[in-house]
């Protein structure tokens, strides 16, 4: 069913928001007072925590929107799902795949310690992919190595550069940034035993989704391709891992295209479920929130007033604003504006595989700047609300 944008962003966004605030206080607490004493249970206390946010994503998609995310991959593959560290390489097809990621993160049982790198905050952060040598809990780095998400004019800018530099034509894909992806691989090989290769699909019958629709209850289908690579098996020289992952991106092109073809990926469709707890969690964080501005108004008397009146329509006239912004933000057609091919060569000894780099700006990932989060400083930032804000990457963990 669905509902008009205004009549559900200001609840939402009241809901969205205040959580996001007791959460953030609850998680200050417990780092001022338990984390000096026992950073372990500080971190299991962190993660049940920060679930409680992050599961009010998931209810957004699965049961307010309803969206259907349909899994395709063999047994063996789901079955270590969450269970074993993981380089993840997935296509941007919509607005919300950053939201696929949580809802993977929550049915592979690892939702509570699920981080996001956004674009312009990685140069904040503690630097080092070898930090996660040692990370106690297998964990899943996601990368959207094509930069941006996928557009039309995307594509035509794309396919022009491609033909401009010999490289495969791309239908359905962006050509891939490779500098994140060789330098992840580079820091992470001795101790990541595996890649999963993910390809994202919206079938022709089903609309496109987005935050809007999402926050105005309208349902899609998400298809959702795994593919697991053995990490040992990747070549040694980094120029040899680039072109495995541009590779990678031709045999998704193809697979995209056999799925336009037969609306269906032809793997085995894993039954995942729509688990009752995010449900059980936005129920509670709603009647929470419900007698609390009951409390408040009795306390304050804010409508009995002027002052009060007037106080409590600015705060929700911000609040709506600020998710219009949010909205605005998440929207392919706002996203980075597509790049065209130059128009004349550089010299003859550049080779195609540099040149697009080059071309194009490396992804979140960098050699010589490498930047990662840790679980134990970002105990107070881990569940800021920046819903319709687009992630570059995913640090994924698990218990």
């Amino acid at each position: 069913m669905a509902f008009p944008a205004a009549v559900v962003i200001v609840p939402l966004g009241v809901l969205f928001f205040m959580s996001g605030l007791v959460v953030n206080l609850i998680q200050a607490m417990c780092y001022v007072l338990i984390r000096p004493l026992s950073k372990n249970t500080y971190r299991r206390i962190n993660r049940e925590v920060a679930e409680l946010l992050w599961l009010e994503l998931v209810w957004l998609v699965d049961w307010w929107a309803g969206v259907k995310i349909e899994i395709y991959t063999d047994a063996e593959t789901f079955k270590l799902m969450g269970k074993e560290h993981a380089l993840v390489v997935c296509n941007h097809r919509s607005d919300i795949d950053w939201l696929v990621g949580w809802i993977l993160a929550q049915r592979s049982g690892c939702l509570g310690s699920t981080l996001a790198v956004m674009k312009k905050s990685s140069k904040f952060l503690p630097t080092g992919l070898q930090r996660l040598r040692d990370f106690p809990r297998p964990f899943w780095l996601a990368l959207f190595v094509e930069g941006t998400r996928f557009t039309q004019a995307k594509l035509l800018a794309a396919q022009e550069y491609a033909s401009s530099t010999g490289l495969p034509i791309p239908r359905n894909v962006l050509i891939p940034r490779t500098k994140g992806f060789v330098t992840a691989v580079s820091h992470m090989r001795s101790f990541v035993p595996a890649i999963y290769d993910a390809t994202v699909a919206i079938p022709k019958t089903s609309p496109t989704p987005t935050m809007l629709r999402l926050f105005k209850g309208q349902s899609s289908v998400i298809h959702v391709h795994l593919k697991r690579h053995v990490m040992n098996d990747l070549p040694e020289t980094d120029e040899a891992v680039a072109q495995w992952c541009r590779d990678a991106f031709v045999a998704k092109d193809k697979l995209l295209d056999r799925h336009i073809a037969e609306g269906t990926f032809g793997e085995k469709l894993q039954n995942t479920g729509r688990p009752v707890k995010s449900l059980l969690v936005v129920s509670s964080w709603a009647i929470l929130l419900i007698l609390g501005t009951m409390k408040v108004i009795q306390w304050f008397s804010l409508f009995s007033s002027w002052k009060g009146i007037i106080f409590s329509a600015i705060a929700l006239a911000v609040i709506t604003i600020l998710m219009q912004i949010l909205i605005q933000f998440s929207q392919s057609e706002r996203s980075t504006p597509a790049k065209v091919a130059p128009s004349k060569h550089k010299s003859a000894t550049e080779s195609s595989a540099s040149r697009l780099d080059k071309h194009q700006n490396c992804g979140a990932l960098e050699k010589g700047s490498v930047t990662m989060y840790d679980e134990s400083d970002l105990s107070l930032v881990k569940s800021v609300t920046l819903y319709g804000v687009e992630p570059n990457a995913l640090i994924i963990t698990r218990d």
